[in-house]
């Protein structure tokens, strides 16, 4: 574990899946601890694939390979290869053991910057190949809500840097999008209320850069945290059903399959594609209030 810390906040960082652990400002934690009770994991990066394919499969040039939820790069040690007062970064390589899943070779490297109140979250891959490599990358945040009390229904809310008109689509059968079919969200006010029964029907899935700011508010309205990004997608979720003291901001480049999808690989919706030698950067960031 690598920890970073300043004046405001300290974060913690595992090689495990170059898996942010702790986001702290003063004695207050606002990153999900990772109670396997409702989800044993903190935020985790999702590469080469964010959510499902279609029966857990899918296919380069006719030939299957087996993928599970969110790829495998959350499963793997990665190495540290650089650490400042305020920056650590990480790398994963491909390998046999990757190519056997996902047949691209691939340079994965994942910082975290703080600085003031806020965590830059990088996202370097590079493709080392001598052909097209088509991935897709993602982020799976949790946090903790700021009044949560298991008794009651209410949970917060999230505001938008779009005050209305935002449209959704769900997950519809083993984990794949109902992909077409859009869903307004009900704000009020400029204001998505949250409570138990928010996510019954699983995560909300923003396409199309219709946003690129999400914060999270406490029952009173005043801002507790907020991420800003550039992907084209975000997700929100909070496990159905089960009561969680935590909900995800999720940024994504890429999304489940659709449901029933077949098709190529490089085809599915929301892929990107380098070329050889070619160079993916992004940056997500959260600020703490």
């Amino acid at each position: 574990m690598v920890t970073l810390g300043n004046d405001i906040i300290t974060v913690s960082v595992k090689e495990h899946g170059a898996e942010l652990c702790s986001i702290r400002k003063g004695e207050v934690e606002y990153l999900w601890q990772a109670d396997p009770a409702f989800w044993a994991r903190h935020s985790p990066v999702l590469f080469p694939i964010v959510g499902a394919v279609w029966e857990g499969k899918y296919r380069v040039d006719g030939k299957e390979y087996p993928m599970g939820q969110h790829g495998f790069a959350r499963d793997m040690d990665f190495t540290l290869v650089n650490r400042t007062e305020t920056e650590v970064r990480y790398r994963l390589e491909s390998s046999e053991e990757t190519l056997a899943k996902y047949p691209w070779p691939f340079v994965l490297e994942i910082a975290y910057r703080i600085h003031d109140n806020k965590v830059d979250v990088i996202w370097e891959v590079t493709n080392p190949g001598e052909t097209e490599m088509p991935f897709q990358i993602g982020a799976h945040p949790a946090f903790y809500y700021p009044d949560y009390d298991p008794d009651t229904k209410e949970r917060g809310f999230f505001s938008f840097d779009r005050k209305d008109g935002i449209e959704y689509i769900l997950i519809s059968e083993k984990g794949c999008a109902e992909a077409g079919v859009k869903y307004p969200l009900p704000l009020k006010d400029g204001m998505l209320p949250l409570d138990t029964s928010s996510f019954d029907k699983d995560a909300f899935i923003i396409e199309d850069s219709q946003v690129g700011k999400v914060t999270l508010h406490r029952q009173d309205g005043t801002p507790w945290l907020s991420l800003s990004f550039d992907a084209p997608l975000v997700g929100l979720w909070s496990p159905p059903g089960k009561n969680a003291p935590f909900i995800c901001i999720e940024p994504w480049y890429g999304r489940c399959d659709r449901a029933h999808y077949e098709g190529e690989y490089k085809d599915k919706d929301w892929m990107n594609v380098l070329a050889p030698g070619e160079r993916f950067s992004s940056v997500y960031t959260i600020e703490v209030e």
